[in-house]
């Protein structure tokens, strides 16, 4: 069974949850513009901003603990259908091949089921958020724009050596109940050492690319802040709100390359899969 075959037989369950996902990112986007209309409006006695903003937390519950309740039986039944179909292809296939499968089947669904949707809210929100800051203050909007290519940049380098040595830990696994099974010490070790050897790599990578990122991005922060007062920005609840706009900014662009990274793993699966 694939994608294709699954959206075929789960669509209205999929638009569903997507909707959800979707409906949760728009109300995520929305605080920080809330948090600012709520302390001026407190600065000034109303407790209107304060009302809509408790609405709008309230709202945000109910969305996402809903979501995550029908998910988690949704996708439970798409793992029981995906392992069957895949274990019935692999009829001929060593036990450790079967259960390395079953194994990243389960990765796989646990990336619709929890990644999937902060990967959407991510990218709604990191789309979101850039909109807003381009009526906020121009600057800023431009400087979040140079930012998000450069970072982007960043993890399009190291793109090539995560697919190999995620393939290099997948070949890995896969021997690993046939390994088990011979109880021997020796040969036991070298394949846990073999395995650690290419997720310390892997690691490492992301260590690389995540610490070049986040010191491109803090500037990026340090700066339109300077930017803002600069520009004539003084009532408290409007800078307040474009501080935390850019700070949402930041942590949906830092979030999003490691998204691409796992995408990049679950590619390798796929073709794995799709190979037997």
């Amino acid at each position: 069974m694939n994608f294709k075959s699954l959206w075929i037989q789960y669509k209205y369950r999929f638009l569903l949850t997507i909707g959800l996902i979707l409906l949760e990112a728009t109300i995520l986007i929305l605080f920080p513009l809330f948090i600012g209309n709520a302390i001026d409006g407190a600065i000034h006695n109303e407790s209107s901003g304060a009302i809509q903003l408790g609405v709008l937390g309230f709202s945000l519950l109910i969305v996402g603990a809903g979501r995550r309740m029908f998910d988690s039986r949704f996708y439970a039944k798409v793992y029981q259908n995906m392992g069957v179909d895949a274990i019935g292809r692999l009829k001929d296939k060593e036990a450790s091949i079967k259960t390395a499968r079953l194994g990243m089947i389960k990765e796989l669904i646990e990336f619709l089921e929890n990644s999937l949707p902060e990967f959407i809210n991510n990218t709604i929100g990191l789309v979101g958020v850039i909109a807003i800051l381009a009526t906020l203050n121009l600057n800023v909007f431009y400087g979040s724009l140079a930012v998000s290519i450069i970072i982007f940049f960043i993890y399009g380098l190291g793109s090539k050596k995560t697919m190999q040595y995620n393939e290099r830990t997948n070949n890995e696994l896969e021997r690993q109940v046939d390994v088990v099974s011979q109880n021997l010490e020796n040969e036991l070790s070298m394949h846990l050492k073999e395995m650690m050897k290419w997720n310390i790599k892997l690691s490492d990578l992301e260590v690389v690319n995540f610490s070049f990122s986040w010191m491109v991005a803090v500037a990026f922060l340090v700066v339109s802040i300077i930017i803002s007062v600069g520009d004539g920005i003084v009532q408290f609840g409007a800078l307040f709100a474009l501080v935390m706009y850019v700070f949402q900014y930041i942590e949906s662009i830092i979030n999003l390359p490691l998204f691409y990274q796992n995408l990049l793993r679950l590619k390798e699966i796929l073709f794995r899969l799709k190979r037997t």
